[in-house]
């Protein structure tokens, strides 16, 4: 006598909903992944910006040597809303700042009459660090990430201005003015500079 061999009923659509599962999982992940990489995106455009208003301000205070103490900064730039005119800077120092300001500001490209340049809050500082000569100065240039991360100890421009301060960003740069000539009887700096 033959035995009826059970068959099983079923089976092939278990292992397609299986399948299914899998990869909706798979696309959520890899949803997940182009939102990180859209917020890597933003991130390096900001540094590259940050990068490009930090080396004008480096070159145009080795480019103004002469009155390099003129371009520190008591507070930070680029705070406001509006765009100053920079067509009633007195010297060339003051019209640099101006013009970093609205640099810092955004103020080189508009839409629907709002500032879309630049970075996100971004801030400008210039410190005097070293005062005697060969002088030094800092220049920092900060603004608002999109993720936190760690505060930055490099620069204190810009800090308490965000309301979470590990979302600041700054690049720093240093700018070191020698001596032109030592005065060899006592040894001292003589200098044009301020």
């Amino acid at each position: 006598m033959k035995h009826p061999v059970a068959r099983q009923h079923g089976a092939t659509l278990i292992e397609v909903l299986v399948s299914i599962i899998i990869v909706v999982f798979g696309l959520l992940g890899l949803a997940g992944l182009q939102s990180r990489v859209s917020l890597a995106e933003v991130e390096a455009f900001q540094r590259a910006q940050a990068i490009l208003l930090l080396q004008d301000m480096v070159s145009r205070i080795n480019a103004n040597r002469r009155n390099a103490t003129s371009y520190v900064t008591a507070s930070p730039l680029g705070t406001g809303n509006a765009a100053a005119d920079c067509s009633t800077s007195a010297n060339t120092a003051a019209l640099d700042l101006c013009e970093w300001n609205n640099a810092l500001l955004g103020a080189t490209e508009g839409l629907g009459g709002n500032n879309v340049g630049a970075m996100q809050d971004a801030r400008g500082c210039i410190a005097n660090t070293v005062a005697a000569m060969p002088k030094e100065f800092q220049i920092s240039v900060v603004w608002r990430g999109s993720a936190p991360t760690v505060a930055p100890g490099a620069t204190t421009c810009g800090q308490g201005s965000y309301s979470n301060d590990a979302t600041r960003r700054a690049l720093t740069a240093t700018v070191k003015l020698g001596c032109l000539q030592n005065n060899t009887a006592n040894g001292t700096c003589i200098s044009t500079y301020n």
